[in-house]
Parts: C-alpha cells; structure tokens; sequence
C-alpha cells in the first residue's frame, strides 16, 4: 500500500541524523542554496531557507519569487531558521524538503518541451555509485514514470516534462505588467488548484482536480502540446519529496539508501535544479545547493560572519513585499538560529586537510559555469545549455548492465532483489499516492 510506503521509507522516522558517526561526519559540511534566472552563478542571490521571504529572479522569459525549505536546515546564511511552518502541515510531514515558485510568463511559453530536474555542466559518470541503475529504476517504475536521463553525457541530466514533475501546480489570475504576485506561502501549504481564470482554464482544458491525476494527464505529449503558459499569467509550482535528506546528505529510496559524501569531488558538489526548455536550452529558473566543505567553507562562513554582522549594524530593512534582492541575506524578523559556524569551521578544517589538493585545482570550479552562449545579463540573454535532447526516450550505453560497467553482477543481483521488495510492498499502490505511482503507468 501506499502509506506503507510512505511510513516505511519516508521522513524523519527513517533518517540516521542522530548517529554520532553520521552527525560528526555531517557536520564537517555545509549546505547554501542559490537562485538565479541563468546557470550563470554571477547573477544568483543566495537563497534564505526556511525564511518568510522569497528571492525574487527575473530574465527575458519570466518574473519569478522562489522559496526553498529544507527539514533541520543547518546551513548558510547563518540566519536561517532550521525549521519552517511548512512541514507542520499534515501533507508535508514526511517531505524533506521543498523547491516551491510562483512565476509569471513575459511571452507565452509552449509547455510541451518545458522540463523540471537536474543537470551538471561536466561529466560525472566517473563517480557514479554502485547501485546508480537501480535507484534511477525505482525513481522510474514508483515515484515519476515520466523521468528519463543520460547520466553517462558529458553534460548529464535528468528531466521530466515539469507539468507531470511538479507535485503541487497552480493557475492564477491575469497579472499586469507592472504588478506585483504572491510568493508561495508556508500556512498553508501549496496545494493543487487555481484562483479566478485560472480555474475557468483548468476546467475548459480537463485538468484534473487531483494532482497526481494531473501528473498523469500531462505525461501525454498530446495534452503537454494543448498547454501554455500564458503571458502576463500567474502560475505557482512546488516540488517536494521525502527521498533526499539535505541534513545527512543522504539519498533515500525505498530498498535503496546511499550516502553521497563519499562520490563528492571538486566538481560534482552542486545539485542544481532547473526549470528550462529542452529543446531551445533557454532557462526560466535555476536553484542550485552547494555543498560546501574544506577551505572553500571556511571562505564561506567568514564571508556570512561579515555580512551578518552588516546588516546586524545596519539594521534589516525588507521591503514590504518579503522579498530579498540583490545581495540581501534573506533575514526575516523571527529570531534566528544558530547554525553553529564555529563548529562547522572546525569540521572545515579537518576536511580541508585531505581535500585541500582537489581545493588546490580551482575553488570555484564546482559551481555551474556559464555556457559560452550566456554571456550576458539574463534580461538580455538567459540561455543556458544547448543541448537537445528527446524526453520520450531514456538515453542509455550499449552494454550498460551487461558487461559489468557500473555493477557487478552481485550488485546486480541485490539490485533486481530490491525492486522485487518494492515490487511486492507497493502491488496495491493507487494514483491517489500524492507522490507518485506505479499506477500512473495504467
């Protein structure tokens, strides 16, 4: 059944976070989340999790407001809070985190090669993990059937048709130009459904009153291609799930758990999401969580030290929207937690010492470097990426499974074991699991 699924495999219940090892090895790393209109790190503004304010981003395609909550948040900017009302709603109490927007379109945008996911700008097939098939299978068969990927590209991604992918979608009234929209709220929490016009639009195209329905009825090209975001049209989003847990930098799937520290190099510790068209590579919204650790850290959390202390001098003065801008930290008026940066320059320390050679290389290169196409601002030139790719199709290697590339036949052997546990546990499961089901595939 689904709920066991969920309370088997989802939320704090199953999470490690209380083991000494686990926490002391945590806690030599740091998470900050950023947002931008491009992959063009210049032009992001970090993000204040699990704040009352949004970051507001805007390019040649859309005005957006984006908030990112994330479960016992113990990262950068210090004044984060490590809790946010949202999860005390009972929808979300067993999600993790959160990647929520609201946006308005400034030219009509055909949905039908729009995409929602993650992509990296360098190759990352050299540190795949054991097991990397059968996570991608079960993601596949129970959580989001209409996900593919090529994590064996130079420039790999994994996408899915972001009308199906979003877990909660909102149409909203007209918006003037020059007029301001709502960020995403915490109480309560986005939930499935429109205001004004926008319900009279669900309604004249069909689209289901349950958001999992709603998934469904838009893995269909046919149904993608009759939707488009309008111009000058509020549209709301929010993609949650309880598989990846920021706290411990765990990925948590049902019959499949691995920590991914350890496949961590200068390269790969950023996960950025990305809402963008497939087919163009022009990108609406970029949010992208950086792992910091080692010297970069360090630079990190003196840099936060003095921009608190700023502000703290200055005095926080938001605007009476909510939102941060530019360079703005984020810090709301509720009072701040202590995200423990003595401690995570201790832990800084010690990682840097064996990490220090890879630090040596090129400290920024972890980030998402900016496509030789987006040079500009992204007012001017948002594209990203150039890449086109089918999303019908999941893209995979010749021989992938069986010649022993990236399992070994005993790693194989437990894979197939794993999926025939959830297999088993989830026959029943019916489209009514908000997060995704076996049953969309019917």
């Amino acid at each position: 059944m689904a709920s066991a699924f969920r309370k088997r495999f989802s939320g704090p219940g199953n999470s490690n976070g209380n083991d000494p090892a686990t926490q002391q090895e945590a806690d030599k790393y740091k998470l900050k989340v950023t947002a931008g209109p491009s992959y063009d790190q210049s032009q992001h503004h970090d993000v204040p999790v699990n704040a009352d304010d949004s970051v507001y981003i805007e390019n040649a395609f859309i005005c957006a407001k984006v908030k990112v909550r994330v479960r016992e948040y113990r990262g950068l900017p210090s004044t984060s809070q490590q809790h946010s009302a949202y999860f005390d709603d009972p929808m979300h109490e067993k999600d993790l985190y959160s990647v929520a927007f609201s946006f308005v379109p400034k030219q009509d945008l055909p949905s039908i090669d729009t995409v929602w996911g993650n992509d990296f700008d360098h190759p990352v097939r050299d540190r795949l993990p054991p097991g990397f098939n059968t996570a991608f299978r079960i993601v596949k068969e129970f959580i989001d059937p209409g996900l593919n990927c090529d994590a064996y590209a130079d420039e790999p991604w994994l996408y899915g048709p972001s009308l199906s992918c979003w877990f909660a979608f909102r149409i909203g009234d007209q918006v003037g130009a020059e007029s301001d929209f709502p960020a995403p709220t915490e109480e309560p929490a986005m939930r499935e459904g429109g205001e004004g016009s926008g319900l009279d639009i669900r309604s004249k195209l069909g689209l289901p009153e349950n958001n999992e329905k709603r998934r469904k009825h838009f893995l269909s090209a046919s149904n993608r291609e009759a939707f488009t975001f309008e111009k000058d049209r509020l549209y709301q989003a929010d993609f949650y799930n309880p598989y990846i847990d920021f706290s411990n930098f765990s990925l948590k799937l049902p019959g499949f758990s691995l920590k991914v520290i350890k496949y961590v190099d200068q390269k790969s510790h950023c996960l950025r999401y990305v809402f963008k068209n497939v087919k163009t590579g022009d990108v609406f919204i970029n949010v992208n969580f950086h792992l910091l650790w080692g010297d970069r850290l360090k630079e990190e959390v003196e840099q936060d030290r003095r921009s608190s202390q700023q502000i703290a001098n200055a005095g926080a003065k938001p605007d009476s929207n909510g939102e941060s801008h530019g360079d703005t930290k984020g810090v709301n008026g509720n009072a701040s937690q202590d995200n423990g940066e003595q401690q995570a320059a201790a832990g800084a320390s010690s990682a840097s010492a064996s990490n220090r050679e890879n630090e040596a290389l090129g400290r920024g290169g972890s980030l998402p470097t900016t496509h030789p196409d987006n040079t500009s601002h992204a007012s001017t030139d948002p594209h990203g990426d150039r890449a086109s790719v089918d999303i019908g199709t999941v893209s995979r290697r010749p021989g992938e499974v069986q010649n022993g590339k990236n399992e070994t036949e005993n790693q194989l052997q437990q894979s197939q074991s794993g999926v025939d546990e959830v297999t088993e546990m989830l026959g029943s499961t019916s489209t009514d699991d908000r997060r995704g089901s076996k049953a969309l595939q019917e």
